[in-house]
């Protein structure tokens, strides 16, 4: 499911009615079909214009399962910044933050399961700029296309341990505070 209320490619979208959402709730920013994780729902109309201001560089933080083992080359130049393609041309990434880590723990079952033969790896990419598929395309960029990708953290609002579908309510005032937004 896409974070969005339409597609112009006949992909199913979000129904805030499933989850018994005032009508004037809508997601902050957008994950793919293929991706998992924190999903920020608002109502609150300055949250959103500031979240979406390019001049409001804020982290968003992905767990990442790439196909094939890493390497401190491939890392390097993600870190450095890498030329994607968008659809108005080329454009270099901003320089990031990414680490080797390990498979994380307890997470939940993939839509659709990768074979344990394949070798794999994962790095944790810390991103101040959403560029569509962005993650992917860098990934892919230095040879290790993107398996699993998951959101758990915009600055310190983070995923924890919540499952797929599971909605936390936040007040106001601490959003605000963990997201390091004056209101």
């Amino acid at each position: 499911m896409i974070s969005q209320f339409t597609s112009s490619h006949k992909k199913k979208c979000l129904d805030l009615l499933d989850f018994k959402f005032p009508k004037d709730v809508y997601p902050v920013g957008r994950l793919d079909e293929n991706s998992e994780g924190l999903l920020i729902l608002t109502n609150d109309k300055n949250l959103n214009y500031k979240l979406l201001k390019p001049e409001f560089e804020h982290n968003r933080i992905y767990q990442v399962q790439l196909q094939g083992i890493i390497t401190p080359e491939a890392l390097e130049q993600i870190e450095s910044g890498i030329t994607i393609a968008l659809d108005d041309g080329p454009y270099t990434t901003k320089p990031c933050k990414v680490k080797l880590i390990k498979k994380p723990e307890n997470l939940p079952p993939r839509g659709h399961p990768i074979s344990e033969r394949l070798p794999t790896s994962w790095i944790e990419l810390v991103l101040t700029e959403g560029k569509y598929h962005q993650v992917r395309k860098m990934t892919a960029g230095v040879g290790f296309p993107c398996l699993r990708l998951i959101r758990i953290a915009i600055e310190d609002i983070r995923l924890e341990k919540m499952q797929p579908g599971e909605v936390r309510e936040l007040k106001r005032d601490a959003v605000y505070k963990k997201l390091h937004i004056s209101i």
